[in-house]
C-alpha cells in the first residue's frame, strides 16, 4: 500500500506543490502533514486529499482549518 497527499486548490482542483513522500501507512502521512502543512499552505495549497493507492480515504481538507 501507498498514502499520497493529493494537493488542491479552494475548489478542489489538484494543483502542484513540493513533491510529496509516498508513505507506507497512514500515520506516517498524517503525521508528515502536521509538520508541513503552513509550509503547503505558503505555497498557495488550500486543500488536500489522503490517498491509499488511488482509493480517496478522505478529501478536501483545509489547511486553513488547521490555522484556528
Amino acid at each position: 500500500m501507498s498514502w499520497v497527499w493529493r494537493y488542491e486548490d479552494a475548489d478542489g482542483a489538484p494543483v502542484d506543490g513540493p513533491q510529496a513522500e509516498d508513505f507506507t501507512n497512514q500515520s506516517d502521512a498524517e503525521s508528515w502533514l502536521g509538520e508541513i502543512w503552513k509550509d503547503l499552505l505558503a505555497a498557495g495549497i488550500e486543500q488536500v486529499s489522503l490517498l491509499e493507492d488511488d482509493t480517496a480515504v478522505y478529501e478536501h481538507m483545509s489547511l486553513r482549518a488547521a490555522e484556528g
